[in-house]
C-alpha cells in the first residue's frame, strides 16, 4: 500500500499541467486537500486490480489519481457548512476553513472535471485501449453520479432528519461509499482488459468490501481515537446520522463486517482472479484497521 501511495502522491503533485493558466487561489485550494494524505484506498485498489490480472501498474496510475480526485472533491463539499459542517478533515482544517465557502466549492468542482481528463491519460500516455477508457468513463459517470455516490450523499441527508430504516442505511452504504469502491476494482480491471465474468467478481469484491468498510468507520465513529482519525469522534451521534451500531449495535456490527469480508474473498477465489493474493490482504487491513 505504502509503495502504490507514494506513486499516487507523486503524480498528485503535479496534477495539473504546468502551461495551464489556473487562477492561483483555485490551484492551492484543490492542491490543499488532494495532497493532505488519507489511505489513499481507493487508487491501491484501482493498481491492485489491475496488478492481480496482470495489468500495467503505470497505466493504471492516471485512473487511481482520477478516482482520488473525485473522492476529494466528494470530501471537500460533505464538510460544508450546509452539508456535514466539519472543521478538521485527516488532521487538518477543512478547506473552507482556509480558504472560504466559495473557494471551497470550486475547488471541489474542479477536482470533480479534472478527473475525467485524468482518466483519457491512460490511452494517451499508456495506450490503452480506447474503448476500455471510454468504458472506465462512463461507469465513473454513473457511480460518482446521481444514482451513485451523489445519490448515496442525498439519502444520507435525509437520514439525518430520521427518514430511514436499516434498508435506507444499506442504500446509502452502497452508494455513498460502495459505488467508488466498486468503480475503483473494476476500472483496474479494464486497464488489464479484463473478461465480463472477471469484472462481475470484481464488482461483487467491491460491494462487499465497501459495506464492511463503512460499517468499520461507523465503529471507529464511537470508539475510534480522535489522533488517529485526525477528525472527532461520535459526530454520526452529534448529526442525528443512523448508522450499523445505531441499529444493530456494537457487536452485531463487527459480526456482520467479518461476514462481508468473507463474502468479498470468496468472490475472487477459485481462479477467476490470477493473482487475488493483493487484493485478499487489503480486505484484511480495512477490517481491522484503527482509523
Amino acid at each position: 500500500m505504502q509503495e502504490i501511495c507514494d506513486l499516487v502522491n507523486l503524480e498528485l503533485e503535479s496534477f495539473l499541467p504546468d502551461e495551464w493558466n489556473v487562477p492561483d487561489t483555485l490551484r492551492k485550494a484543490m492542491d490543499y486537500s488532494l495532497t493532505a494524505g488519507g489511505k489513499r484506498l481507493r487508487p491501491v485498489l484501482v493498481v491492485a486490480a489491475a496488478e492481480s490480472l496482470g495489468g500495467s501498474r503505470e497505466a493504471a496510475l492516471p485512473v487511481a489519481c482520477a478516482v482520488e480526485m473525485i473522492h476529494t472533491y466528494s470530501l471537500i463539499h460533505d464538510d460544508l457548512p450546509a452539508m456535514d459542517n466539519d472543521d478538521y478533515r485527516r488532521g487538518k482544517p477543512t478547506n473552507h476553513k482556509v480558504f472560504g465557502e466559495a473557494s471551497a466549492i470550486l475547488a471541489g468542482d474542479g477536482l470533480l472535471t479534472h478527473a475525467f481528463y485524468s482518466v483519457v491519460q491512460s490511452t494517451k500516455r499508456y495506450h490503452v485501449p480506447a474503448e476500455q477508457t471510454l468504458a472506465i468513463v462512463e461507469e465513473l459517470s454513473r457511480y460518482a453520479g446521481p444514482c451513485g455516490m451523489v445519490g448515496g450523499q442525498a439519502a444520507d441527508m435525509e437520514a439525518e432528519q430520521g427518514a430511514t430504516n436499516l434498508e435506507g442505511l444499506r442504500y446509502i452504504h452502497e452508494h455513498k461509499t460502495g459505488d467508488l469502491i466498486v468503480f475503483s476494482l473494476k476500472a483496474g480491471g479494464r486497464i488489464a482488459s479484463a473478461s465480463s465474468e472477471q469484472l462481475e467478481a470484481l464488482e461483487r469484491f467491491g460491494r462487499c468490501l465497501g459495506t464492511a468498510f463503512q460499517i468499520q468507520d461507523d465503529i471507529l465513529d464511537l470508539i475510534g481515537d480522535e489522533s488517529k482519525l485526525g477528525k472527532k469522534t461520535n459526530s454520526d451521534v452529534k448529526m442525528q446520522k443512523v448508522t450499523y451500531p445505531f441499529f444493530l449495535g456494537l457487536e452485531a456490527s463487527q459480526k456482520e463486517a467479518d461476514r462481508l469480508i468473507s463474502e468479498a474473498k470468496e468472490a475472487i477465489e477459485g481462479g477467476i482472479i490470477p493473482k487475488p493474493q493483493r487484493l485478499l490482504e487489503l480486505s484484511d487491513y480495512l477490517l481491522k484497521r484503527d482509523h
